[in-house]
């Protein structure tokens, strides 16, 4: 346990909130110590082990205070999957894997209807190729992205020309402020390396991340041009550029071991890649998916697929075919490991549990099967919507299973995984990052106060909108999201996080 430093400046007489006697970590300096947390405006105003003076006290004595969570894959862009986000501990979301774009579309329209978390958002590859290659409209946020992820004219061969454009729209969105550039290179596995590496030399000379969901592995598609986790290294070798590698369980299945060793590998030889997770062991990802083609399904049945809105399994091909023609960005569950087998379990869990991995949820947005449900009611009605379960309780599952019922993690480095860290895979490029994920005097008053023996995610894959519970107190630039457990439905202090 490290000992409690005081901050070099003089705290506030007195300060708007005080978090009274709380067990505070921070993960940077490796406080772990009983404290009083002091908030004024929306930083962080001191941080001691003796009471501070406040307007307001909290007393959260027996509770975690700790940086709130910073979860770099978020699909979620509204009011309601920010709550369901918020009650799992998380203050700051980011769309990063797949990226919007034109970017400025994406902050207009969050800072316009107001968002209780802070928010961001990567410059999109695949938009960007949508628009220049594929000859679709430009923009249209997620729900365009997953209606055309299926469509062929986008995932085609580009022509000089097409690759110059396509890479313009994206450097236009990184003058716009966007965090990196998200790659979805796996819904358009045939594209050619050599496009894959200018995006990255793109990236690098902007001192932003990559953010691939990576191309097939050369086990699950023999000839796939090049595999999908060498060619991350590759790029973070050749390049310089930061490649962060999303989710990987989910796209590398029972080869988890062999893609974690050659990320170590490009590590060593001083790349630099880092990689995320989340403890679940079905995707879920739009119907209209090019490798959700009955034909290209690769050692996956069709019954395997569950269609969210119904919850029930695909029949047959036929089936399939009309869901994807009729509905192509509808969401569908996709299973990948099992997580009752012990053997496919552990390979969820060397995954996250490998050091260099962050907790990442891939949140996905709510799909509504009541038509007349108002898509601002909290909590959501019973039945009215439908996600995967990993968009309420990713982080609490972290807390629950690996903290406290496996002891595979200690409650520091949980944190560290879910805050400061993913911090760090930004903060080069992204000063805002340098202060979130600590508790610092100084720091944004982003913080979760939870009850680390209690705190437990709910949701499920047939009641996926079910709140975590144990987190108590949720700020979000020092004004309470949630409050003694219980959402605050009017708080919309989200503002957002630009290069």
């Amino acid at each position: 346990m490290t000992s409690l430093t005081r901050p070099a400046h003089r705290p506030a007489p007195h300060h708007d909130l005080v978090l009274r006697g709380g067990r505070v970590l921070d993960p940077e300096s490796g406080l772990d110590a009983v404290a009083d947390v002091g908030v004024t405006g929306r930083e962080i105003s001191g941080v001691s082990a003796t009471p501070l003076p406040g307007r307001r006290v909290l007393d959260v004595s027996g509770l975690v205070v700790a940086p709130g969570f910073i979860d770099l894959h978020s699909h979620t862009h509204t009011v309601q999957g920010h709550r369901l986000q918020a009650l799992d501990g998380v203050t700051t979301v980011l769309e990063l894997e797949a990226g919007l774009s034109p970017v400025e579309e994406a902050y207009r329209l969050a800072a316009a209807e107001g968002r209780p978390l802070n928010y961001g958002f990567s410059a999109s590859w695949a938009q960007a190729r949508m628009a220049a290659v594929g000859g679709l409209p430009h923009g249209g946020g997620i729900t365009a992205t997953l209606h055309r992820l299926g469509e062929p004219a986008w995932q085609r061969e580009a022509t000089r020309a097409q690759e110059e454009a396509l890479l313009d729209l994206v450097r236009r969105d990184l003058d716009a402020g966007a965090l990196g550039i998200g790659v979805l290179m796996g819904y358009a596995p045939r594209v050619r390396p050599e496009e894959y590496l200018a995006v990255a030399r793109l990236a690098a000379g902007a001192d932003v991340p990559t953010y691939t969901h990576a191309r097939d592995l050369v086990e699950q598609e023999p000839d796939t041009p090049v595999d999908g986790a060498e060619e991350i290294a590759r790029a973070a070798g050749e390049t310089g550029v930061h490649a962060h590698y999303c989710h990987v369980p989910s796209t590398s299945h029972r080869h988890t071991d062999r893609v974690l060793a050659v990320l170590d590998r490009a590590r060593a030889e001083g790349a630099r890649v880092s990689t995320e997770a989340y403890p679940y062991g079905a995707g879920m990802t739009a119907v209209g998916a090019a490798f959700l083609d009955p034909a290209r399904l690769s050692g996956r049945e069709v019954s395997d697929i569950v269609y969210a809105r119904t919850g029930r399994r695909v029949r047959d091909a036929a089936e399939l075919r009309a869901l994807r023609a009729a509905d192509p960005g509808a969401l569908a569950f996709l299973p990948f490991l099992d997580e009752d087998d012990a053997r496919d379990r552990a390979f969820l869990d060397r995954a996250l549990l490998h050091p260099h991995t962050v907790i990442g949820s891939d949140a996905m947005p709510l799909t509504w099967t009541d038509p007349a449900a108002d898509p601002l009611a909290w909590p959501v009605p019973p039945g009215a919507a439908v996600t995967h379960p990993r968009t309420a309780g990713t982080f609490s599952k972290v807390l629950r299973r690996y903290v406290r019922e496996l002891g595979a993690l200690g409650l520091m480095d949980a944190v560290a995984r879910a805050s400061l860290f993913p911090a760090r895979i930004l903060e080069a490029g992204v000063p805002a990052l340098r202060r979130k994920g600590r508790v610092q005097a100084g720091c944004d008053a982003d913080l979760v106060v939870f009850d680390p023996t209690a705190v437990s995610d709910r949701a499920t894959y047939a009641d996926s909108t079910r709140p975590s519970t144990g987190h108590a107190h949720v700020l979000v630039g020092g004004t309470s999201v949630v409050r003694d457990g219980v959402l605050v439905p009017d708080a919309l202090p989200g503002r957002p996080v630009r290069r």
